[in-house]
Parts: structure tokens; sequence; C-alpha cells
């Protein structure tokens, strides 16, 4: 991707600290870092059925090219995994790509984590440049997968750039890489994938790199993120659809039990009411109203809805949001019954509860609630549990540390409204690891909406902060075992 080749010897760092070493490094590598960045985000490796998989592959061997190009890795490959649940149990999942590079002289290992796919981007009229064409507005650059997560991506490749031009490539310190090709899609073979790469992928520290910042300026470590349920629910009441001037009145469309039913997720303060789902018992920093409505983007007159603090609502309490319903278009409309409605369902879990304990919880819900004796069909479900990161751990000091150093800022430490879902199989095949979760993004990214953004200087910053903790841990005089 880069014409540029690491160097054979490292930078003559006697006279300066290590830290100032690395930003010269990671200042004078940006322009490489942002150019392979618009290549990758070119390419549109949405993992979801109905788009084609090409793209992803294509990614992957983007992201194969750039990690062979830090010349650190004594393995590069592109592999999948099949699925191993669910309806599409045995099928392959997307390419993921996997690097490995033995540890030496008792140095810790260290897993890097980003994903190279990323999210439908939605309709073309909503975005003010190109999804897939890399704009750049001000110091932001704009495209589907600009954050969530190729940033991710190149912030691995770009400080490793900068430790090999500091330290040389004949560093101590042992690293994998997993660049995913379906975060997006519910990481359906992620489970397998580990079981099958468990050896090559084990670590003592691993970083995900796909996580927010608490703004611009500030860096953040998330210790907290929400699990999540997600499903298709179809409601029916008639067997064909019927004339809605001779029956209606009288026979129960599918439209009015769907918003019937729907509507009993929330009370009046749309705060979410079904019973079985718990919340965390958890402090907050402090976040007002009006950050709330800059941030979100409220219209004037709407107000936020649930209860306690703002932040306690994002981060320790449950919600349900339907994102999606397949009904008739307005300009179809006819003067007919549905007889079926299918939403798509995302329920958003508190740490501290299992996720297959809420989905039962969603589904008594729904079933006790279902109005008119409709019937109903629920498919398609995927589930991930909650995260809480033990900040008691050496390597958290040493990961806000390095977010210090690079970013001139105390760093916050933060729940995260949003899943990771796939960090319950880490957790569960690397217990002794300690999990990281990091990121590039800031309030204004929006990932998975129109118009993403990346913030160029939270880009620097963020790759700065991984040069220093990768340089950090490759001084450590063997692996700490407790905190």
């Amino acid at each position: 991707m880069t014409d540029s080749q690491p160097p054979t010897q490292p930078a003559d760092t006697s006279a300066r600290p290590l830290s100032e070493a690395l930003r010269d490094a990671v200042r004078d590598g940006m322009p490489s870092a942002v150019a392979d960045l618009t290549r990758l985000v070119r390419i549109p490796s949405v993992s979801w059925d109905g788009f084609d998989p090409a793209h992803v592959q294509a990614t992957a061997e983007a992201a194969k090219e750039l990690l062979e190009g830090t010349g650190v890795f004594e393995s590069v490959r592109i592999e999948r995994a099949p699925i191993a649940t669910g309806e599409h149990a045995g099928k392959l999942g997307q390419p993921a790509v996997l690097a490995t590079r033995a540890a030496r002289n008792g140095r810790p290992t260290v897993l890097l984590y980003a994903h190279h796919d990323v999210q439908p981007p939605g309709r073309d009229e909503d975005w003010e440049s190109p999804a897939f064409e890399p704009t750049v507005r001000g110091d932001r650059l704009y495209a589907r997968g600009a954050a969530d997560d190729k940033a991710g991506v190149m912030a691995h490749v770009a400080a490793l750039r900068a430790l090999v031009e500091v330290a040389g490539p004949d560093f101590d310190l042992g690293l994998a890489v997993f660049l995913e090709g379906e975060e997006e899609f519910g990481s359906r073979s992620f489970a397998s994938f580990l079981a099958r790469h468990t050896a090559q992928l084990a670590a003592d520290v691993i970083v995900v790199a796909d996580s927010d910042n608490w703004d611009t300026e500030t860096p953040a470590l998330t210790t907290g993120l929400r699990g999540n349920v997600t499903f298709r629910l179809t409601v029916s009441t008639l067997e064909h659809a019927s004339h809605s001037g001779m029956f209606g009145g009288a026979v129960p469309d599918a439209m009015l039990a769907t918003i019937r039913l729907l509507a009993t997720f929330h009370d009046a303060d749309g705060a979410v009411a079904v019973d079985g789902l718990t919340s965390f018992d958890g402090t907050t920093p402090e976040y007002g109203e009006e950050k709330l409505r800059e941030e979100a983007g409220l219209l004037d007159g709407v107000t936020s809805i649930g209860r306690d603090s703002i932040l306690s609502r994002i981060w320790n309490q449950p919600a349900i949001t339907v994102t999606g319903i397949d009904a008739p278009s307005v300009l179809n409309a006819s003067n007919t019954l549905s007889p079926s409605i299918t939403v798509k369902i995302s329920a958003r879990i508190a740490p501290g509860q299992k996720s297959g304990e809420a989905f039962s919880a969603i589904e008594r819900h729904l079933r006790a609630h279902v109005p008119f004796g409709a019937h109903l069909e629920i498919s398609d479900v995927d589930t991930g549990d909650p995260f809480l990161v033990d900040t008691t751990g050496w390597a958290v000091r040493h990961a806000l540390d390095a977010m210090e150093t690079a970013w001139g800022a105390a760093p916050v430490q933060m729940g995260v409204g949003g899943s990771i879902p796939f960090i319950a199989d880490l957790v569960r095949e690397f217990p002794a690891a300690q999990i990281l979760v990091t990121g590039v993004e800031d309030p204004d990214s929006r990932a998975h909406s129109p118009n993403e953004s990346l913030h160029l200087g939270v880009f620097s910053r963020s790759i700065l902060t991984e040069a220093v903790l990768l340089a950090s841990l490759n001084q450590l005089d063997g692996v700490p075992r407790t905190a």
C-alpha cells in the first residue's frame, strides 16, 4: 500500500525521551497513514448478507499487505472459520487477517484487534459526500468506515511503523494481530476463529481498538460496555390482505397489533418497562442535557427519555430500539389491512446481566403483551454479553500513562452504551489476559450513521498512544503477574 519500508536500524534516541522520538515518528508517518486509510475506506466492505463479499476479501488482502509492510511479523495470512450456531451455521465466516510474532526474553505478548468490515452506507442522499469516497472537510475525514473501524486497523499499522522507526524491527515484544471481517454482522464466526487459532492469539494484553474517546481533546479507556440482543419479530393477524373499508373496525390488522405491542416496551417516561431486564449500579461523570442535545442531534422541543443521570441511562441501563420495519411504503400504500409486519429489534443490556437471560425476559414480555391474539414469530436471534474491565490490572496503568503522554490530558475511564459482543469470547478463551478497550472515535464520529467521520487529530494521538504503550510493554523485565 505504500512504497516506504521500515528502517533496518533504530533511530538514535539517546539524547531525548523515547516518547518524544515516537511523537516525531508518528507525526512524520501521518501522511502515509492517512493515504493508506483512504485506500481502505474506498473499498465498500459491507459484511452483511446481500452485499458483495468480494469487497470484504479485498480489504482483508489490503490489510494483510499493510501488516506485511511493517516488517515485524513472522506470519501474516488470511483465514476464515465456520459459523457455529444460528441459521448460518456451517457457512464460512468472512475473511480475517491473522499476524503473529513470538515474544522473546520474557517480554509480554500483545494482541491487537480491529475489524475491516463496515456497516451499510444507507441512503446516498443522506451523505454530504459519497459514502465510499473519503473526503476531508476541516479536520475530519468523512467516509463509511473512516472511524469504525478502518481507522482502528490503521492505528495498529501506524503505531507499529512508529515503533520500528524508533526501536528497529528487532524488538522483544510478542505481537498478534487479529483484523476481523464480520464484526458489523455479529461476529458470527468469532468463537470458532478463536478456537481454531488459540495458540496464535494467546496474549498477556489484548488491545481492542473499536471504541470512543471522551471528546477530541480528552482520551478515554472504555471500562464498561452494554451487551446486546437483536432479533426479527413478525406479527401476523390475517391469512391475506383484506379491504380496509370492508373489514376495518372489526378486523385487527398486523400494523395495529405491531404498534400496540411495540409500545409496551416503554413506560410514559420512555424508560424500558420489561420485567427481568436489570440495571447496573455504577457512578457516572457529569454530563448535562445540553451536551446530550448537541452530541445526539436532538431537535428543538424533543426531550430526553428515561430516568436517573443521562450517562446512567446510556451506560448502565437497558435500552430497546426498533431499528427497521418491513411494511407497505407510503408510496405503495393501498386501502388494505396488512396481514403481517416484520420489525428488527435491537436491545442493549446493562453490565452484569447475561444476554441469554435478557432475551428470555424480552420474549416473555412479548408473548404476555401480544394484542388481539396476534401470532408472533421470532427469528435471526443474536446475543452478546456485556463487559466490565478490571481497572486494577497492571496493563491498565500502562495504557492510562500512554494516553496522558500522547494527548497531554488526563484520560477518562468511561462506559459506552454500545456493544462489542465478542469480548465475552475473548474473556472465556483467554481468562488471564488483560483487555484494554481503546479507540479512534469521538462523539462527533457518527459511527453507523450517514456522514461518519474521523477527527485527524484524534487519529494521530491514538496512534501515538498505542506506539507509547507498545514501547512501554517492550521495556518490561518479564510479565507482571499481579496488579
